[in-house]
């Protein structure tokens, strides 16, 4: 089982946006030297919590200070950019890390992102399948271009001048395009299954119940097969929200009992966007549960992840017996309400916790 890391990210407003930004880079950097395997970053344009607009213009800045740990978007919001746009900046991004860029993509979730946009009544999805269209044609074609859809038609038939270079776009680094990863967040995400027959990863989401990974991964088995593509657990990233300290006391203060806990912030800001969205289901082990179950001590007893080195292996250990096998946990960062806790969370999950885990799931393997 591999390590990555996932930010939404999600800061308390008053604090200073210059500094999160710091403490966001800061974050990836750190997890780049501990070996974490890959890292990504949401984006979101009218959100003072939820506060980077612009997920690939982020990763830019990681250019240079990190050197193994492949960067993706979680997620591009397709239908607030041109496909030209997406497909171009995607590709440069690409080329600029050598490869290890993985572009993930989404139809967007925000509805004042959407409004702000003047998208409040458009078909997003619709949008989203006919830009991801777009995308990779983009890349897969030659000049001129010439693609016709509802939402947008591109072309350079008219101006293609190919003697100096006018008419095409540039092209990913890796080939045939990027890795393309998708996130759910609904126990029965229909699209997992348009991921699965792309072949694209899928990333379930760190609020889901465990209860709810089963479906989540039949789903995208099923689009697979339908796909004509290899049915491959190690594809599957699961995303946690996760809190390591050295003893368990400071692991369920800081990690969500204290009131000041960035984890307790973390989740308050969630479950009210999520209530007012009328997508509580997420939360719950089973359907039938009522929205008022999901308390403050259901959440850190059911969706979190905190204690010390060996509570954590455990409850990793006792998801990866509920679900099976999947490629790679995801940990997903939160705001450093205290920088050194945060950092040894981090530190501690790829130094100690995750060769315990994969011990213990290879002496599982050699039993059987």
């Amino acid at each position: 089982m591999k390590l990555g890391y996932f930010t939404m990210p999600v800061h308390p407003p008053a604090r200073s946006y210059v500094e999160t930004l710091k403490e966001d880079r800061e974050a990836f950097i750190l997890a780049d030297r501990l070996g974490y395997t890959e890292g990504y970053c949401g984006e979101h344009l009218t959100d003072a919590v939820e506060n980077i607009p612009n997920s690939m213009m982020f990763i830019a800045t990681l250019l240079g200070v990190t050197s193994q740990m492949k960067v993706g978007t979680a997620v591009v919001n397709l239908p607030h950019s041109h496909p030209v746009v997406v497909a171009s900046n995607a590709a440069m991004l690409d080329n600029l890390f050598e490869g290890r860029f993985i572009l993930g993509v989404g139809a967007g979730v925000l509805r004042s992102d959407a409004e702000a946009l003047g998208l409040l009544d458009a078909d997003r999805n619709a949008m989203f399948a006919e830009a991801i269209d777009h995308i990779l044609a983009l890349w897969a074609g030659t000049a001129p271009i010439d693609l016709k859809g509802k939402y947008w038609t591109i072309s350079t038939v008219k101006t293609l001048w190919p003697e100096i270079g006018i008419g095409d776009i540039v092209k990913p680094y890796q080939k045939p395009h990027p890795p393309i990863a998708g996130t759910a967040t609904d126990p029965d995400s229909k699209g997992l299954i348009a991921l699965g027959r792309r072949g694209w990863w899928p990333i379930s989401s760190h609020f889901l119940h465990p209860n709810c990974l089963t479906s989540q991964w039949a789903n995208y088995a099923k689009g697979c097969v339908e796909g004509g593509h290899k049915v491959d657990r190690a594809k599957w990233r699961i995303a946690r929200s996760i809190f390591v300290a050295e003893d368990d006391r400071v692991a369920l203060s800081y990690g969500g009992d204290d009131p000041n806990s960035p984890y307790r912030f973390y989740m308050s800001q969630l479950t009210a966007k999520l209530k007012k969205a009328r997508r509580m289901i997420s939360f719950k082990a089973t359907p039938d549960m009522p929205d008022e179950a999901i308390t403050n001590d259901y959440i850190f007893s059911n969706i979190v992840i905190r204690g010390s080195v060996n509570r954590v292996v455990d409850r990793i250990l006792q998801l990866h017996e509920q679900v099976g096998d999947f490629g790679t946990l995801l940990y997903c960062g939160k705001d450093w309400a205290d920088p050194a806790l945060g950092r040894k969370s981090m530190e501690l999950m790829a130094e100690k916790v995750m060769p315990a885990v994969n011990a213990a799931l290879g002496k599982s393997l050699a039993a059987e």
